[in-house]
């Protein structure tokens, strides 16, 4: 069934392609926020709809996200054509993607570019403006270290928000206290990487030449274990890409022993988003390592 455009957006986009909208097709995966194909005399594009308070700034940092993957030249993203918001309506527009198949070593391929973006660097852990983890708030301010930039700007906040929300209990606050203390002897002391920072299974694609391609970062300079990380959390993905990412930028010893630290960021938010088992997901790892 074809859709229609708010009024608004269906004019801003017709000036922003200098073309006329023939048809709106429904798109799944948006969770958070309405997927749209818009067919039009040049071409297909896609589209992002929001009407939360939020969304907005939720559409520029992502934009400002897929840009700086973008910069890296690395991995393709998404080519950004605009973002703006008006009378409660907020979109962000892009480049289609048609999806295609995985070509032969592809997963090798994901994983060397995954290697490359990982080696671009910054002087700290953070990033020049804060951005969204889903729909939920991600501060990035600067720190020299990233036992202190992970407690103050990933787990706290998040500890914090799911104690006043009741999901979580102040006996598991007290024990990710103790865990702070534990960051810096856990983690291996490296240069702070450029990271997608939501790396599932979700928020990648195949291009229709078997390429792969991000999409929905929550990037900042982090530690990279992160991605690898996040890449577990839900079955993983093929063991190629792992072998070749190794390969290309080999972990330190202890990854496999030190992965639920940073899968409890992860786990965290999935806490705040969804509630439910994942609250015991954090309590064990709390547990194992506090």
């Amino acid at each position: 069934m074809d859709l229609a455009l708010p009024a608004y957006i269906d004019q801003a986009c017709s000036e922003i392609l200098k073309a006329d909208i023939q048809t709106v097709e429904q798109l799944g995966g948006g969770d958070i926020s309405q997927a749209r194909l818009l067919h039009t005399s040049k071409g297909k594009f896609f589209i992002k709809i929001n009407t939360a308070p939020e969304a907005g700034e939720m559409f520029e940092t992502e934009a400002k996200g897929l840009q700086l993957l973008a910069n890296s030249n690395t991995i393709r993203t998404p080519h950004i054509l605009a973002y703006r918001q008006s009378s409660g309506q907020s979109f962000l527009l892009l480049e289609y993607i048609e999806t295609g198949y995985r070509k032969e070593g592809f997963w090798q391929e994901f994983g060397t570019s995954l290697a490359a973006l990982h080696k671009n660097t910054a002087p700290q852990f953070g990033l020049d403006h804060c951005n969204f983890i889903g729909s939920l708030p991600q501060s990035n301010s600067f720190h020299d270290n990233w036992a202190e930039f992970y407690t103050n700007e990933r787990l706290q906040p998040q500890m914090e928000l799911a104690i006043s929300s009741n999901k979580m209990s102040n006996s598991d606050a007290h024990l990710i206290e103790k865990l702070y203390m534990k960051l810096p002897s856990i983690c291996p002391n490296e240069l702070p990487s450029l990271t997608h920072g939501d790396l599932w299974s979700g928020n990648f694609m195949m291009s229709i030449d078997g390429h792969p391609v991000l999409i929905d970062p929550a990037v900042s300079y982090a530690h990279r274990e992160m991605d690898l990380a996040m890449s577990r959390l839900f079955g993983g993905f093929n063991r190629a890409f792992y072998n070749s990412y190794e390969e290309a930028s080999p972990l330190e010893p202890g990854f496999e022993k030190r992965l639920p630290i940073y899968q409890l960021y992860y786990l965290l938010v999935h806490v705040n988003l969804f509630g439910g088992g994942y609250v015991r997901s954090v309590q064990q790892i709390l547990k194992e390592f506090a």
